[in-house]
């Protein structure tokens, strides 16, 4: 069942989100040639709590960390460790905060340093895909034609889409309903509603869509082990239209980055 949420709860859960928005834009400074994933996962749970959260992730269905730090062929749920990231590595950081009894849950994937052209490409495609699928989720619109036209969007590119692994409701709990597959049919699945959050979250693979999992239970990779990009947003409705909750405006301001890719997507200015 969907749980709509009031406007009330849509600014908690928004204060959740802009947590870990502020966090990835912490994180966002140090991932560099060098640093481990277990440092970062701790500068993100120090700053998370200080914030008056709790770690969204840490011990959720077990887990055993704050972030989940899932580098190069690794698709998501990578479990952080004490080896170095690299030169020319890509790795998504997914993060996710408790406040006020409402999670925020998003990701981005970083180049650490220069990254080869077809690996940036990777990751532009799949991060444009997560804003195609954002304009999908509207009065009207049904879970097919978000999948459907992210699916679309990168299969033309050439690149494999998980199917296994989905976006999905957010709210009180970090997984409600309905699933959010990167695949479909435009008019399949449940009519979305007023209020509704979700977090859509492309998972794309440079190669084929398959994945394996491996013996800790977690960790996911590619079949072919090439590299693989994931973006996630949080998302309500708001009006009839899409308004983000989250935003990767921190992670720009301490990259040097400039965009506008987020303003269609906001009702009422973004105050950094």
């Amino acid at each position: 069942m969907i749980i709509a949420k009031t406007p009330e709860e849509i600014e908690l859960m928004r204060e959740s989100a802009l947590i870990v928005s502020k966090t990835l834009g912490i994180i966002a400074k140090e991932v560099k040639p060098g640093v481990t994933t277990l440092q970062l996962d701790k500068i993100a749970e120090d700053y998370i709590r200080s914030q008056g959260a709790v770690p969204g992730f840490l011990g959720l269905y077990d887990f055993p960390n704050t972030l989940c730090m899932s580098p190069n062929s690794q698709v998501v749920h990578g479990i952080p460790n004490n080896e170095p990231l690299k030169k020319g590595d890509i790795i998504s950081i997914d993060c996710g905060a408790i406040k006020n009894g409402f999670y925020g849950d998003h990701a981005y994937t970083f180049a650490v340093g220069e990254i080869d052209a077809n690996t940036d490409k990777l990751l532009q495609v799949t991060k444009e895909s997560l804003y195609v699928g954002i304009r999908q989720y509207k009065i009207g619109n049904r879970v097919g034609d978000v999948g459907y036209a992210i699916q679309q969007y990168c299969e033309s590119h050439g690149y494999g889409v998980v199917r296994e692994l989905v976006g999905h409701g957010l709210g009180r709990k970090m997984h409600e309903d309905p699933e959010m597959p990167n695949y479909g049919k435009r008019g399949r699945g449940k009519k979305f509603i007023e209020g509704q959050v979700v977090a859509i979250e492309p998972m794309i693979n440079m190669g084929t869509h398959r994945i394996k999992q491996h013996n800790d239970g977690w960790t996911i990779t590619t079949l072919d082990n090439k590299p693989s990009a994931h973006f996630e947003h949080n998302v309500a409705i708001v009006n009839g239209k899409p308004e983000l909750l989250s935003t990767f405006a921190y992670i720009y301001e301490a990259l040097g980055i400039e965009s506008d890719e987020e303003n269609e997507f906001r009702q009422h200015q973004l105050v950094l």
